[in-house]
């Protein structure tokens, strides 16, 4: 890993789903955490088979030098309806994230998601797309957050994420332009990133200022195409093998990794593949996606 100005890690998607409950649902924290120890990386997100006691929590990963990078928050802030609730959960889960010695909140507005937003109902079909005012709501709530955060030593980095408000490259820079820079950062996911319709190494490049956190996710083409071919939504996506790791799908991450190499980029950045990991082993998935990427490093090193 020393190949690397940032540091490695990898996500516990990789054998829980979060959004598609079914996979690894038999699968324990202490696989997780042993195998992610035995790939010697050193960084993982909240995953939900974690413990929730944070002393507990903190033994668990410090007996296997793991650092608790971040835990997703999803936030309600295109409703001026939720604000002052969603401010306080939001202080609570930054209080939280400071004892276990993160540094960055991954974040992501649910207004409007088919599969996030509580005020939806089953029978609906479609993202909401949020109109001016909910656009102007979820900023001065994520600007909010954001200096929440910098209270807790924290950095608030936006999740663009599929099946949500902000998901295409233009949503992005629409958000980051009406946002504060000093507060709300960017969490640059390349898989979600392909999957809302940007190009990841061009997103990367325009943003690279606020990017303060990385996931690094590939996408299965022609499960991509067949999904859009069916009207599929995202959730139904993952079910249907979208997503992997590194090296696994179409991107090419030789330019995306060389770009953070060049930028002398030194925060974290995680593997994702959430995918089934029945069919899809998570630790030799993982495996996998670290030999693809010391390989880019090695290439560049000797370029």
């Amino acid at each position: 890993m020393k190949q690397f100005p940032f540091r490695l890690g990898v996500h516990p998607i990789n054998w829980v789903g979060e959004d598609v409950k079914e996979h690894g649902e038999h699968t324990t924290y202490e696989q997780i955490l042993d195998d992610i120890q035995s790939l010697g990386l050193h960084g993982t997100e909240m995953g939900r088979k974690f413990p929730t006691d944070t002393l507990q929590l903190k033994e668990e990963l410090s007996k296997r030098d793991i650092q608790l990078v971040s835990q997703w928050k999803s936030v309600l802030f295109s409703d001026p309806a939720y604000r002052e609730q969603e401010l306080e959960a939001f202080r609570n889960h930054a209080a939280f994230l400071q004892q276990m010695g993160s540094k960055v909140i991954s974040t992501c507005e649910v207004g409007g998601s088919l599969h996030f937003d509580p005020r939806r109902t089953p029978h609906e079909r479609e993202v909401i797309p949020l109109d001016e005012e909910g656009w102007a709501s979820l900023a001065e709530g994520l600007n909010a957050a954001g200096r929440i955060a910098l209270e807790y030593g924290l950095k608030l980095t936006y999740h663009h994420h599929g099946g949500t408000a902000i998901e295409s490259p233009e949503e992005i820079d629409r958000l980051m332009a009406i946002t504060d820079p000093d507060a709300v950062f960017l969490l640059f996911d390349s898989g979600h990133a392909l999957y809302g319709g940007a190009n990841p190494l061009s997103l990367l490049q325009k943003h690279y200022d606020r990017v303060a956190y990385v996931h690094l996710k590939d996408v299965r083409p022609d499960r991509l195409d067949q999904a859009r071919a069916s009207g599929s939504d995202f959730v139904t996506c993952i079910r249907g093998g979208v997503f992997t790791v590194p090296g696994d799908g179409c991107i090419d991450f030789a330019p995306i990794i060389g770009e953070l190499i060049d930028r002398n980029y030194e925060g974290w950045a995680l593997l994702e593949g959430e995918q089934d990991p029945a069919a899809h082993p998570a630790r030799e998935y993982a495996e996998k996606a670290l030999r693809y990427l010391y390989r880019i490093a090695e290439a560049k090193e000797e370029a």
